[in-house]
């Protein structure tokens, strides 16, 4: 009796299961009133209001906030009509409409990303890619102070400069010309931020290798018996200053006399060096899988080679045998650009933030000091652009770029030769800075000389044409039919201004006057490049009747802060007004319509 009250018991509970699934079966309409929060395809056929449409009505689909507890909001997939060309698809939600960024970012020319910051997801829009000013008071302009916004700028890391140059000290370019020419406008800016950057950055910080002044060697490791090293007085001052000579091989093959170091952070080599005969000095570069590279600095005249896939070389100059010099190298910036050589930018740019520097090696016969790595060694760098300048500068005070400039093919052409008003603007703010930190008129004088340039017409072969046969212009390009490059005419007038406010006497009253003219140029044309919604780069629609050449939006910055600094030394409310206006135009707000 009990089993058959069990067996009843138990088709009782099946058939009572079966019922509850089809009874919620039922509830699932196939109409698909199922409050599906994803999507929901509307038949023709179920639909009362089909009325002749053919095929599937407009995908519906539902987004759904759980956290909040809203209803679903309904959409439709939407066709966007574009000026009749062509067709987006969007989405409808009531009576409004949502068109895909990817399309508005292409169309208007703004930009746009995910922030996932405080673990929520939002939206952040830009109507430009450079809108970010700083607030608060700023430091006055100073030709002694940092040069603009220059402390951000790392010209030996852009992907026009070839290397740093080992015989020169300063940037090779690649602009114009795949196999590399300097070019003083990126030589000046190289000066420039690390002379700012000299100014912004916090301490330096330095290990030292070697001094000099200790008779215990030991850290130096000799590759075999005949190889020496000892400490000795400087043969070159009666002070008491201690050097360190060395003897080995000057052989390639020979390891060298090395010193072992780890070092990831200080990747800026800094020594005095005087090989006696001929002689080198390698880095041994370590990779995170273990991997050895070699960079070698030998008395060649060659700018650059690779030698197999582990071994990199750098001239530093055959006349260097037999003369006290000074080298400053970027290590890890010297590696990047020799890996270059051999695989992709992107690549070379990985290896490098893997890198470390572990030993240094000299070969040869000759004498060392003063041997350390560091974070960064700014003034060096800054003097090397600086002293370049000085011995590079021509009879007429100029900088000539030595390769061709097509601006627009076939209409604004410059040979080899040409001279930039930029060029020599920004080449006399940094000679003016190196004169105010070591007072050797030598950079005062070239930056004095750097004047006569602006005296010669451009079509003469100089820098200065005139608008409407009135208001002299210094020309970054000077091309016929001239091109008005707004931003290189600023930067002309701030190195000026620079030498004026720094010079006595003829330079001065020179500079000055050169200044002035200037100022009345750019008072009376500064509004030709305001367009409404940005600037003008040039006036080319207006000399060569060409398509307007509008500014990107990092040269629209640059504009204002020029136009920032220079109303800071001129109070005309031109300045102040336009450089408010044209922040406007970097968040979208346009200039008035009729």
């Amino acid at each position: 009796m009990p089993r058959a009250s069990l067996k009843h018991l138990l088709v009782f509970l099946g058939i009572t299961t079966l019922l509850v699934t089809v009874y919620n079966i039922g509830k699932c309409d196939i109409a698909r009133n199922d409050n599906n929060f994803y999507r929901e395809e509307k038949l023709p056929h179920l639909d009362g209001n089909s009325g002749g449409t053919k095929g599937f009505q407009p995908r519906v689909a539902h987004s759904y906030d759980i956290a909040k507890e809203k209803q679903p909001i309904e959409y439709e997939e939407i066709d966007c009509i574009i000026n009749e060309d062509y067709t987006v698809k969007g989405r409808k939600e009531g009576s409004e409409v949502y068109m895909p960024f990817s399309f508005i970012q292409k169309y208007f020319e703004v930009y746009g990303d995910i922030d996932k910051s405080d673990g929520y997801e939002r939206f952040s829009f830009h109507h430009s890619y450079q809108d970010d000013f700083p607030t608060g008071p700023q430091p006055r302009y100073s030709p002694s102070g940092v040069f603009m916004s220059f402390d951000l700028y790392s010209v030996e890391d852009r992907n026009r400069v070839k290397c740093v140059s080992g015989i020169e000290g300063v940037p090779i370019s690649t602009q114009w010309d795949h196999k590399g020419h300097y070019y003083p406008i990126q030589i000046a800016q190289f000066g420039l931020s690390h002379y700012s950057k000299h100014l912004i950055q916090p301490k330096n910080k330095v290990k030292i290798l070697e001094d000099g002044e200790r008779t215990d060697l030991s850290d130096w490791l000799l590759p075999d018996q005949k190889s020496e090293i000892r400490s000795k007085l400087d043969d070159r001052t009666y002070l008491d200053n201690g050097v360190v000579e060395f003897q080995t091989s000057p052989s390639m093959k020979n390891p060298g006399i090395s010193i072992s170091t780890r070092e990831k952070k200080l990747s800026t080599l800094s020594m005095d060096l005087n090989f006696i005969n001929n002689g080198s000095i390698t880095v041994v570069i370590q990779m995170g899988d273990g991997n050895l590279y070699r960079i070698h600095y030998v008395l060649s005249d060659t700018v650059m080679r690779q030698d197999g896939n582990r071994d990199l070389y750098y001239g530093l100059g055959s006349s260097k045998k037999g003369k006290w010099f000074h080298l400053t190298r970027l290590l890890l910036v010297d590696f990047q650009k020799g890996m270059n050589l051999m695989y992709s930018k992107t690549r070379g740019a990985r290896m490098k933030n893997s890198a470390r520097i572990t030993a240094i090696c000299v070969r040869g016969h000759g004498v060392m000091d003063n041997v350390t790595l560091s974070a960064h060694a700014h003034m060096d760098l800054f003097f090397d652009a600086a002293n370049y300048l000085v011995r590079h500068q021509n009879s007429i005070g100029g900088w000539p770029v030595m390769v061709p400039r097509k601006l627009i093919p076939e209409v604004m052409e410059l040979d080899s030769g040409w001279y930039s008003a930029m060029g020599q603007g920004q080449a006399i703010s940094l000679l003016v800075r190196a004169y105010v930190v070591s007072k050797d008129v030598k950079y005062i004088d070239a930056a004095g000389k750097a004047l006569s340039v602006f005296d010669i017409p451009s079509y003469q072969g100089g820098i200065t044409s005139k608008y409407l046969n009135t208001y002299e212009w210094y020309e970054e390009y000077p091309t016929s039919p001239s091109s008005f490059v707004l931003n290189g005419f600023m930067y002309s007038l701030i190195g000026l201004y620079d030498l004026r406010e720094t010079a006595t006497g003829k330079i001065r009253e020179k500079a000055s006057e050169l200044f002035n003219r200037g100022m009345r140029t750019l008072k009376a044309m500064l509004l030709l490049f305001d367009s409404g919604t940005g600037t003008f780069y040039d006036l080319r629609h207006i000399t060569a009747g060409l398509a307007p050449n509008r500014a990107r939006w990092d040269y629209h910055k640059v504009h204002i802060n020029q136009v920032q600094l220079l109303s800071e030394v001129d109070s005309d409310p031109l300045f102040t007004s336009t450089a408010e206006r044209w922040k406007g135009y970097m968040k979208g707000k346009l200039s008035p319509h009729n």
